[in-house]
């Protein structure tokens, strides 16, 4: 069984993001027990923004972020094109070189710290296939990102 550490956010994410249907429920409880929040989902594009809007879309869904505070969009988005870098190994472009992207994603968000005083953080992850958009020519691939709120 997968096990949720309680000051480990990038782990916790990555840990969503591969848990098969039968594991994530558990992870899920565990997360809520935290008082962490959390969502999921499922994109492919060959286009970034495509991408980037599935992630802020989800995380505000499902009150991950509020779209209202920029600070929280801002770091939502500097976590997500951290893990999109992983992704694409630093070159953060897809269609521009005939390469697509098929991904599962989880967004974390909570304290990480001990003293409370060091705020909430967010977590992207990232888990899929990149390669040609030619069904059978891809790879899988991951990325993770963080960023403080």
């Amino acid at each position: 069984m997968l096990k949720v550490e309680k000051r480990k956010l990038g782990r916790n994410a990555m840990m969503l993001v591969l848990a098969q249907d039968s594991e994530a429920a558990g992870v899920l409880n565990e997360l809520d027990q935290l008082s962490w929040k959390h969502c999921q989902g499922k994109v492919g594009s060959m286009e970034l923004q495509k991408i980037v809007a599935a992630i802020e879309t989800a995380a505000k869904r499902n009150g991950v972020v509020e779209s209202g505070l920029y600070r929280e969009m801002h770091a939502l988005y500097h976590a997500t094109i951290e893990a999109v870098q992983g992704v694409t190994r630093g070159q953060v472009e897809l269609g521009d070189l005939l390469r697509t992207v098929g991904l599962k994603f989880a967004v974390v968000r909570g304290n990480p710290y001990e003293n409370p005083q060091e705020g909430e953080w967010i977590a992207v992850a990232l888990y899929g296939t990149i390669g040609a958009p030619v069904r059978g020519l891809e790879h899988e691939t991951i990325g993770l990102g963080i960023n403080h709120i």
